[in-house]
């Protein structure tokens, strides 16, 4: 997370919320005397916060570690981002950074009873489908008879208890507010990143935010 508090200060409820709804993040993990282990995955975050269920492959490394033991690790959810070109801010002697929203989970993730697998996977894809209406959802009773268990022996059904949320919500809040509106317009127009019109957006929100 960013060292500068200015751009942690929104509250736990908030970074819980967009990783909520974001549903995917970069798992990691180290286990002891190896490299950092790296896993990109789609879960469900509990409506407290305290639990984040997803599964992994069997064959994934990750999954192998937890066939051992629990492990520590860290979820990041990446939020939408953007360069941020120091002419736009229309002030002198600036720089150029990087305007950002991240999330990071913390905690001991362990492998749940592989019965509770089936109702996971419907739990996750209908958070998912209910999005995509008028569309009728997927279930997994469309499957033929056998094929969903067969499929279903080659993942693992995994849970992290969290322990902590950290947030970085970089949005220019340490400009003046005509120098912030000032780049908002231009990333709006010019932006390099991931979803800069939501970057934009933020920025101004901010802005509003604080006075």
């Amino acid at each position: 997370m960013h060292p500068n508090p200015v751009f942690r200060q929104n509250p736990d409820q908030r970074a819980l919320d967009y990783a909520r709804e974001s549903a995917f993040g970069l798992l990691t993990t180290a286990p002891a005397d190896e490299a950092p282990l790296v896993s990109h995955i789609p879960f469900l975050l509990s409506d407290d916060g305290r639990r984040a269920e997803f599964h992994l492959v069997r064959s994934n490394p990750i999954a192998r570690a937890l066939s051992e033991r629990a492990l520590s690790a860290r979820l990041a959810v990446q939020g939408p981002h953007s360069y941020i070109s120091p002419d736009w801010y229309g002030i002198a002697d600036q720089v150029p950074t990087w305007n950002y929203i991240a999330v990071h989970l913390v905690g001991e993730i362990s492998p749940q009873p592989q019965e509770v697998m089936r109702d996971l996977l419907d739990r996750q894809s209908a958070f998912f489908e209910e999005r995509l209406r008028p569309k009728i959802p997927w279930k997994s009773a469309k499957m033929t008879p056998g094929v969903m268990e067969k499929m279903m022996r080659q993942i693992v059904p995994c849970v992290m208890q969290v322990e902590s949320v950290h947030s970085t919500w970089k949005l220019n809040q340490n400009k003046p507010d005509a120098a912030r509106l000032a780049a908002a317009d231009h990333v709006d127009g010019y932006g390099i990143g991931q979803e800069t019109a939501l970057v934009a957006a933020l920025m101004r929100a901010a802005m509003e935010e604080s006075q």
